[in-house]
C-alpha cells in the first residue's frame, strides 16, 4: 500500500510497511538526509520535523499517520532560490552549529517556535528547544541565534582581508552546509546498494562461548547473505591505539569480557539483519563472574581479566620530585581527602556509522572518526594487508570528544565488504553506542597537600586508581596523564604521585575531553580550597599566590620558559568572583536558608599533544595550474572547528584571502597525515604545520620572482601575479611542471613535532611542548531540602596562547562548561545498566547558565602565530569550580562526582548529624 504526503511542500510517495518510523523513511526511501537519527527513541530531537507545522520526534512517527499531511525537514527551511532563512543565518554567524549534527532538529523546533509566538522570551526559547539535545555548543550560542531573530542586536562577524585573518571572528568554512541540512554524516553517505551489517553482541559481561551451525539463520532468511565471526579476520584479530597493545578483538574469540562486546555480524539485506534476533543467533554461553569496580578487581582471589596482567592491573604511572613525605612534616597545614568519579559516557549526537567497498586490491572505509590515519594502520593489521592498501575517507564527525578515536564499525564493514566484494554500511543504534563504545574513566583517589601558614603550597602526594574496563583503550595515556597534572596549574617543591589502570568488566574506558585530567582537578582543587579556608586565605588570593608562573619548573622539572598565564586568567576573574561571593552572601543571609547560595573557583593546566612521545603533523598546500591554492589537510573537524582554523592560519601565512584557500580534509589518499583530533593538538600541532607550509609556498614565489618579503600575490585564470612595489612580475602557471599526481605545480609542505622528550623512572622530563591554563568561577543555588543543584553563572578565563578565531574558542568553551556541569552533578554511566539516553541524564538548555569568557593571550612561541589548544581545557576547572560552590553555599565538601541530589541531600544530613 502506498502512502501519500506533502514534504516540503511537494508530493512524496513511499511504500514502505505503515509501522515504519518516518525518519527511517525520510532517510532511506526519500533521500532526505537533513533529518538526523540519534536515538530512535524520542530522547535527542535530532530527527524533529514539523508535521502540519507543529514539530514533533520523526523517529516516534509512524509513517502511516503522515498520510495526506504536510512534513517539512529542514531541506525545506529555505526558500526555492536556496536563500536562507533568517533563522539559518543567525545560526551560522552566531556558531549555533559546531559539530552540527543536532543542528537541523534545533532549527526545525525554533521555527515551529517562531510559527506560534514572533516574540518569543529567553525561558519561551528554552522551553521550545528543550527536547533537543546539543553535546557541543553547551547550548548558549543557540539561544542568542534565536533570540537575534526576535531582536536583532548587532553582533558582528568579519570577512577579514589580507594579512588580518588570525585573530578574526571568521565564519565557519563549513557552516553553511551545517545549517541547510546537506552536510554529510557517517549514516549518510553509502549507497542506494550496499548491505547492512550488525554486530550480535554478548548479553554477558564475563563468558567464554561457542559458536552453533548457522545454516538454519541462511535457510530461514534469504536476505542474509554472511555471518561473520573471528574466524574470517584474515590478519590480527585485535586492535588497540598504542603500537604494542592490541588487545581488544574485532571479533571475540571464545571469550568476552564486557556486556556489548562484539562476538558476530550478520550481514545481508535490511529486513534479514534487522529481523533476525539475537537469541536465534547459535551463540552459546557459559558464563563466569562478573567482576566490576575496584575491589572486587583487586581482590586477592580475583580472576584476571587478561592472563598477562597479574592482579588486573594494567600498568601504573609515576612522577616524584623532591622529598614529599619529608616536606609534608614541615608543613603548618595538611589536609588528606578520599575522590571518586564514575564511568561518563561521551553522549555525541551522531552514534557510529560509516560504510566500505572494494576496490580491486584496496579497502575503502567511509567513516565518523577522530582520527583517519590510526584508523588506516588499524584495519591495515586487521585485514593482512598493507597500509597503502586501506582508503579512509571521513565524513562530517557528529561529535566525538575522544569517544571516536577508538574503532567502531570499521572492522565490521571492512572485513565484510572485502569478502563479500559488495559495499557494506552500518550504524549503530543507540544501545549498542551505548554499550560498546569508550566511557570516561572511573576513578578512586586519595590525596594530601600541605602549605604553610603564609599560603605557601609545600608539598602533594597522590595516588590514584583509574578502571579502564575490559581493555586498555587509552588507559595508557591516562595513566602517563594524571601524575605529571596531578598537583594542578600550582608550583609544588616536593610531589609524589601515581596512577594505576585497573582491568575489570566494564565497558572500556577510553579518551574522553581530558584523559583523567578533571578527576584529578577534583581532588587537587578541594583541597587548595580547604586549605585556604584553614589559613584564612581567600580561595581565589590563595591559588593566585601560589600559580605556577614562567621560570618555575613543574613536577616533572619542566621549566616553564613562556606562556603560562593561570595568574592572568584570576587576575580576569577577580572582580566577578568577589562581587559574585558578596551576593551570595547577602541573599543567604536575608533568606530562610532552604535554597542557599554560593560561589567556587577551579583552575586548570593541560599539556597539548601526546605524552613525551612523538606527535607530527604534515601539511600540504598546492597551487594548480588555473591558479586554485588548496590546502590538504589530514586534521579531522570534529565540530571544534579546525577547517576554519586551517584556513585562517593559512591565508595569513601566504598572504591571500580565506575565500582562496580551498580545503581537501582528512582523507588518507589525499591528505598527508595530520594525527588524531584529541588531546587539543590541532590547533597547536597542526596549526604550526600549516603555518610553516603557508610560509614554505610563500618563500618559493618570491625566489621565483625575485621579490621582497613584502609582495603581494593575485592568483587567478592561470597566472600568479606577483606585486613588489612598483615592479610586478607574471607567472603563467600553466609553463610549470605538474607534480607526480598531475594536481600542482607548486607546492608547500611542513612537518611539526612539538618539543618533548621522554619521562625516566621518576617520571622526570618535559612530557609536552605547551600547556594550556585556565580557571573559571561557578555561581551555585542548592535547595538543601531537595538536594538539588542549580548552576547561575559561570565565568571562564583561559590562556589560549593566542585565538586563532575567538568566536570559535569560545564556542568550545561554553560546550566545556556544559560538559563540565553534567560531569559535576549528573552524568553517570553504569555498566550494564545504562542503555540509551532517556537512561543517562545530560545537561539540556534549561541545565547551562550564562558563560562569560575571558580570553587571556600569552603566546607561545613554538605555536601558530602563538596559539594553542582549548578543546580539553574548557571542560577541567567547571567541577572544581561548582563543588567549591556547593561548599560556600552549605559548608559540605562533595568529594564524590556527579554529585546528584541524592548524594548532595545524604551529604547535608551528615554535615547536620542526622
Amino acid at each position: 500500500m502506498s502512502i501519500s504526503f506533502n514534504l516540503n511542500g511537494k508530493s512524496a510517495v513511499t511504500d514502505a510497511e505503515p509501522v515504519s518510523r518516518l525518519s527511517h523513511v525520510l532517510r532511506e526511501d526519500l533521500g532526505y538526509t537533513g533529518t538526523k537519527v540519534g536515538c530512535d527513541a524520542g530522547d535527542c530531537g535530532a530527527c524533529t520535523v514539523l508535521l502540519d507545522g507543529e514539530q514533533v520526534c520523526s523517529c516516534l512517527v509512524p509513517v502511516a499517520q503522515v498520510a495526506g499531511r504536510d512534513v517539512t525537514t529542514v531541506e525545506g527551511l529555505a526558500g526555492e532560490d536556496g536563500r536562507l532563512t533568517e533563522l539559518q543565518q543567525a545560526f551560522h554567524e552566531y556558531g549555533a552549529a559546531q559539530c552540527g549534527i543536532c543542528t537541523p532538529g534545533m532549527l526545525m523546533a525554533a521555527a515551529d517556535l517562531f510559527k506560534h509566538n514572533e516574540t518569543p522570551t529567553e525561558d519561551q526559547i528554552l522551553d521550545a528547544l528543550g527536547g533537543v539535545l546539543c553535546r557541543c555548543t553547551g547550548y548558549r550560542n543557540i539561544v542568542d541565534a534565536v533570540k537575534h531573530v526576535v531582536q536583532p542586536n548587532g553582533v558582528t562577524f568579519e570577512n577579514p582581508e589580507v594579512g588580518d585573518a588570525m585573530g578574526a571572528r571568521a565564519l565557519k568554512t563549513d557552516g553553511l552546509q551545517k545549517v541547510d541540512g546537506t552536510e554529510m554524516y557517517g549514516a549518510d553517505q553509502a549507497p542506494a546498494d550496499a548491505l547492512w551489517a550488525r554486530a550480535v553482541r554478548s548479553p554477558h559481561a564475563n563468558a567464554t562461548f561457542t559458536l552453533g551451525d548457522f545454516q538454519p539463520l541462511y535457510d530461514k532468511w534469504p536476505g542474509l547473505e554472511r555471518v561473520l565471526t573471528a574466524a574470517d579476520v584474515p590478519g590480527l584479530n585485535g586492535y588497540g591505539v598504542y603500537p604494542d597493545v592490541k588487545d581488544q578483538p574485532a571479533f571475540a574469540d571464545g571469550q568476552v569480557r564486557f556486556k556489548g562486546e562484539n562476538v558476530v555480524a550478520l550481514i545481508g539485506d535490511y529486513d534479514s539483519v534487522y529481523g533476525i534476533r539475537d537469541e536465534d543467533v547459535p551463540i552459546h554461553y557459559e558464563k563466569r563472574d562478573d567482576i566490576y569496580g575496584f575491589d572486587a578487581a583487586l581482590a586477592e582471589d580475583a580472576h584476571r581479566i587478561h592472563d598477562n596482567h597479574p592482579g588486573n592491573i594494567m600498568a601504573e604511572g609515576f612522577v616524584k620530585k623532591g622529598d614529599a613525605a619529608a616536606a609534608m612534616k614541615t608543613a603548618d597545614v595538611v589536609i588528606e581527602d578520599y575522590y571518586q568519579t564514575g564511568f561518563v559516557e561521551h553522549g555525541y549526537i551522531e552514534p557510529e556509522a560509516g560504510w566500505a567497498r572494494r576496490v580491486g586490491d584496496r579497502l575503502e572505509i567511509t567513516v565518523s572518526t577522530q582520527a583517519p590515519y590510526m584508523d588506516r594502520d588499524e584495519i591495515a593489521n586487521i585485514m593482512g594487508l598493507p597500509k597503502d592498501a586501506i582508503r579512509v575517507i571521513p565524513t562530517a564527525c557528529g561529535g566525538g570528544f575522544g569517544g571516536k578515536l577508538d574503532l567502531g564499525v570499521h572492522p565490521v564493514i571492512g572485513l565484510a565488504a572485502w569478502v563479500l566484494n559488495k559495499p557494506v554500511r552500518c550504524t549503530w543504534n543507540r544501545i549498542e553506542s551505548m554499550s560498546a563504545s569508550t566511557k570516561r574513566h572511573p576513578s578512586r583517589i586519595t590525596a594530601r597537600y600541605g602549605c604553610t601558614k603564609e599560603g605557601d603550597l609545600v608539598a602533594y602526594e597522590v595516588d590514584g586508581d583509574f578502571d579502564t574496563g575490559a581493555y586498555v583503550s587509552w588507559g595508557l595515556t591516562v595513566k602517563d596523564r594524571v601524575p605529571v597534572h596531578a598537583t594542578g596549574p600550582y608550583f609544588v617543591p616536593h610531589v609524589k604521585a601515581r596512577a594505576r589502570g585497573i582491568f575489570t568488566n566494564g565497558t572500556p574506558a577510553g579518551a574522553f575531553r581530558g584523559f583523567g585530567i578533571p578527576q584529578a582537578a577534583i581532588a587537587h582543587d578541594n583541597l587548595m580550597d580547604r586549605m585556604a579556608e584553614a589559613i584564612g586565605m581567600d580561595p581565589l588570593e590563595f591559588r593566585l599566590r601560589n600559580a605556577i608562573r614562567k621560570g618555575q619548573e613543574t613536577a616533572t622539572g619542566q621549566l616553564l620558559e613562556y606562556s603560562a598565564g593561570l595568574d592572568q586568567c584570576l587576575e580576569a576573574l577577580r572582580d566577578p568572583w568577589r562581587k559574585a561571593r558578596a551576593e551570595a552572601e547577602k541573599f543567604n543571609a536575608e533568606t530562610d536558608g532552604v535554597k542557599r547560595r554560593g560561589v567556587g573557583v577551579g583552575c586548570m593546566w593541560y599539556g597539548c599533544g601526546n605524552t613525551s612521545l612523538s606527535n607530527p603533523s604534515t601539511m600540504q598546500i598546492g597551487v594548480a595550474a588555473d591558479g586554485k591554492v588548496t590546502l590538504y589537510s589530514g586534521a579531522q573537524d570534529i565540530g571544534q572547528g579546525t577547517n576554519t582554523t586551517m584556513v585562517q592560519v593559512v591565508a595569513d601565512a601566504l598572504g591571500i584571502r580565506m575565500d582562496e584557500v580551498n580545503l581537501v580534509w582528512g582523507d588518507t589518499d589525499l591528505t598527508a597525515d595530520a594525527g588524531k583530533s584529541s588531546a587539543s593538538r590541532q590547533a597547536y600541532v597542526s596549526g604550526r604545520a600549516a603555518m610553516e607550509a603557508g610560509e614554505d609556498l610563500r618563500g618559493q614565489i618570491l625566489r621565483m620572482a625575485n621579490a621582497g618579503h613584502d609582495a603581494t600575490f593575485d592568483f587567478g585564470d592561470g597566472k600568479l601575479t606577483v606585486t613588489d612595489g612598483d615592479a610586478v612580475r607574471v607567472i603563467d602557471l600553466a609553463k610549470l611542471p605538474a607534480d607526480k599526481h598531475g594536481s600542482n605545480v607548486l607546492l608547500g609542505e611542513a612537518t611539526f613535532d612539538p618539543p618533548a622528550t621522554p619521562l625516566d623512572e621518576m617520571g622526570q622530563g618535559n612530557p609536552y611542548g605547551t600547556y594550556g591554563f585556565g580557571a573559571q568561577v561557578a555561581e551555585v543555588e542548592v535547595d538543601t531540602e531537595l538536594g538539588t543543584v542549580k548552576v547561575l553563572h559561570v565565568w571562564a578565563a583561559h590562556d589560549v596562547g593566542a585565538a586563532i578565531n575567538p568566536a570559535q574558542v569560545e564556542g568550545q568553551v561554553h560546550g566545556g562548561v556544559a560538559q563540565g556541569l553534567g560531569l559535576a552533578l549528573m552524568e553517570e554511566y553504569i555498566p550494564g545498566r545504562t542503555n540509551n539516553l532517556h537512561d543517562y541524564l545530560m545537561p539540556t538548555f534549561g541545565d547551562v547558565p550564562p558563560i562569560d569568557v575571558f580570553l587571556i593571550e600569552d603566546p607561545e612561541p613554538t605555536g601558530p602565530y602563538g596559539a594553542k589548544g582549548i578543546g580539553e581545557p574548557a571542560l577541567i576547572p567547571t567541577p572544581p569550580a561548582i563543588f567549591g560552590a556547593i561548599y560556600h553555599a552549605t559548608g559540605v565538601h562533595m568529594k564524590q562526582a556527579p554529585a546528584t541530589p541524592d548524594r548532595v541531600r545524604a551529604a547535608l544530613l551528615a554535615h547536620k548529624g542526622e
